[in-house]
């Protein structure tokens, strides 16, 4: 199955959310803590299963800028420094679809290293 394309994507500055459209009418609002912490770059990803690095203390990070790469995804450089993820379609598709089970998952990878993640007040 081929994923759909992206009709409309907006980042939302205030609330820090990374809104965006697909042409089967999909719609979703990903946290930039979320993307950050689910980047699908090295850095993060590693080079192979089981060598993932947990994020820690992202809760505040924003998108700063946000470069097409070709037709087939975004790169979105982080306000913590972060920019090598690249981000195709399916890859965001994929974030929006699964956005409840993977944010718990991290949820409990963060409660089992004992990080203590701030809330906003």
């Amino acid at each position: 199955m081929a994923i759909p394309l992206p009709t409309d994507i907006k980042l939302h500055q205030k609330s820090r959310i990374l809104e965006i459209a697909f042409e089967d009418g999909s719609r979703f609002e990903l946290p930039c803590e979320y993307l950050r912490v689910y980047s699908p770059s090295a850095e993060v990803r590693g080079h192979g299963p089981g060598q993932e690095i947990l994020q820690l203390g992202k809760e505040d990070v924003t998108i700063t800028e946000i470069r097409p790469v070709g037709n087939y995804g975004i790169a979105p450089s982080f306000s913590d420094g972060h920019d090598s993820g690249i981000y195709t379609w399916e890859i965001l598709y994929n974030l929006g679809v699964h956005q409840a089970e993977l944010w718990n998952e991290y949820l409990r990878k963060l409660e089992r290293e004992g990080y203590v993640r701030r809330t906003e007040t």
